[in-house]
C-alpha cells in the first residue's frame, strides 16, 4: 500500500480525487433516471426510453473532443461556464416536457455536457509525477466504480420515494452545482512548471500510436459492455436470475481489485498486452456450466478490466503533451463510447445465433485479436519512426 499512501499524502491528488467521486455520482443517476422518467412518467416505452438514451450518449460522445480542445486552449473555467448556463436552462425545463421536447433539450445538454471525466484524468495526471501517475489513476478508477455503484442506487431511490420529475430536476441540479463546484475550485489541468504552456497543434501527437490507443479502449469497453449482456443471457439460460446480482458484483469486485493491484505495481503494462489478456481471460467465461463457474470465472476475468483502461489514459499522459490532453481525452473517451455500443450489438448478435457462449467467445476474440493486432502496429510504426530518425539525431 506504500504506492497509494505516498499519492494519498499529497492534498492535490487526494483533492482531485474527491472531487471525481463528488461530481460523477449525480451523472450516474441521472442517467438511470431518464430512462424511468420516460416509461414511468411519460408512459413512453423502453424502445423511446432507450432511443433517449442512444441520442444523449452520442451527444455526450461527439461533445468530448471539442469541449476538451477548448479546455486546452481557454482553460477550465472559461470553458465549463457554457455548460453550466447551458446545462441549468435545458434541466430546469426539460423534467417537465413531453418526449419530444425532452429529447431535443437533453440532446443539446449532453452537446454541452460539462467535461468531467476529461478534467478529472486531466487534473490527476497534472498533480502526479510520472512515478506516482500509475496508482493515482488506479484510485480514478476506483472513484469511477465508486460513483457507478453509488449513483444508480441514489437515484432509484430518490425516484421510488417522490417522482421521477421532482426527482430528475434535482439530480440533474446536482450535476449543474457540481459543475459550479468544479468552476470555484479550479483544479490545475496543466503541472506548475508548464502552466503558461501554448495549445500543442493535433498534428503533433494525432498519429498512428494514438489513433491505436484510442482503438485499444474502444475495444475494451466493447469487450466489457458484451460481457455484461452476456451475463444476463447466461444467467437467464441457467434459470437463476436470482443470482444475476451478486454474479455482475463479483465481476464487478475482480475489476476493483485489479485495478488496486496494477497500480501499486512498480512498472506499466503495455495497455495492448493488456486488451490481449483481458481477451484471453474471457474464454474459460464460455464453458461456465451454472453461476457459481460463472461466478469464479467472472472474478478471474475482472481482474483485468480496469488495469487495461488505466493502462490506457496512462499511456495517453505519456504520448500526448500537455498542450493537447484535453482534446486527446476528449477522443479517448469518445471512442470508449463508441466501444460500448459496439460491445453490445456484436455480442447480442452472436448470443442469438449461439447462446450465452457465442456472445463470451466474441467478447474474447475482439480482446485478444485486436489487442495483438495493435501491439505489433505501434512496434512497427516505432520501428519506422526510429530508422526515419538520422542517426545523429539520436
Amino acid at each position: 500500500m506504500r504506492a497509494y499512501r505516498e499519492v494519498l499524502a499529497d492534498s492535490a491528488v487526494r483533492n482531485v480525487l474527491l472531487l471525481g467521486v463528488m461530481v460523477r455520482i449525480p451523472f450516474f443517476a441521472g442517467s438511470v433516471l431518464l430512462a424511468l422518467h420516460v416509461v414511468q412518467t411519460l408512459h413512453g416505452s423502453y424502445g423511446q426510453a432507450g432511443a433517449l438514451s442512444s441520442v444523449v450518449t452520442l451527444c455526450v460522445a461527439a461533445s468530448g473532443p471539442w469541449r476538451g480542445r477548448m479546455l486546452d486552449r481557454f482553460g477550465l473555467r472559461r470553458t465549463i461556464l457554457p455548460s453550466i448556463v447551458v446545462g441549468a436552462a435545458c434541466w430546469s425545463i426539460a423534467p417537465f416536457v413531453g418526449y419530444e421536447a425532452l429529447l431535443v433539450l437533453a440532446a443539446v445538454a449532453g452537446l454541452f455536457d460539462i467535461p468531467i471525466f476529461t478534467v478529472v484524468r486531466q487534473a490527476v495526471i497534472a498533480t502526479t509525477t510520472e512515478q506516482s501517475r500509475q496508482p493515482a489513476l488506479a484510485l480514478e478508477s476506483v472513484s469511477v466504480e465508486m460513483a457507478f455503484m453509488v449513483g444508480p442506487v441514489l437515484g432509484v431511490a430518490a425516484a421510488t420515494a417522490w417522482s421521477t420529475t421532482l426527482t430528475l430536476f434535482g439530480m440533474q441540479m446536482a450535476l449543474v452545482l457540481a459543475g459550479v463546484f468544479v468552476w470555484v475550485r479550479n483544479p490545475p489541468l496543466r503541472s506548475d512548471d508548464k502552466a503558461g504552456a501554448a495549445t500543442v497543434p493535433r498534428r503533433e501527437w494525432f498519429r498512428v500510436e494514438f489513433v491505436a490507443l484510442c482503438i485499444g479502449a474502444c475495444v475494451a469497453i466493447a469487450v466489457l459492455a458484451g460481457s455484461e449482456l452476456t451475463f444476463v443471457s447466461a444467467i437467464r439460460e441457467f434459470g437463476a436470475q436470482r443470482w444475476l446480482g451478486v454474479v455482475m458484483a463479483v465481476w464487478g469486485f475482480g475489476s476493483l481489485v485489479g485495478g488496486l493491484v496494477y497500480g501499486a505495481l512498480r512498472r506499466s503494462i503495455s495497455t495492448y498486452v493488456l486488451l490481449a489478456g483481458l481477451g484471453a481471460v474471457t474464454i474459460p467465461m464460455c464453458f461456465a456450466i451454472g453461476p457459481l463457474s460463472l461466478g469464479v470465472t467472472g472474478l478471474i476475468a475482472g481482474a483485468l478490466c480496469a488495469p487495461t483502461l488505466v493502462a490506457s489514459v496512462d499511456q495517453l499522459s505519456r504520448i500526448v503533451p500537455e498542450g493537447g490532453r484535453g482534446e486527446a481525452i476528449g477522443w479517448h473517451g469518445a471512442a470508449m463510447t463508441l466501444g460500448n455500443g459496439i460491445g453490445s450489438s456484436l455480442c447480442g448478435v452472436a448470443i442469438d445465433a449461439g447462446g450465452f457462449p457465442a456472445g463470451f467467445a466474441v467478447a474474447a476474440a475482439l480482446g485478444l485479436g485486436l489487442g495483438i493486432g495493435l501491439l505489433l502496429l505501434v512496434r512497427v510504426v516505432r520501428r519506422v519512426d526510429r530508422e526515419e530518425v538520422p542517426v545523429g539525431a539520436r
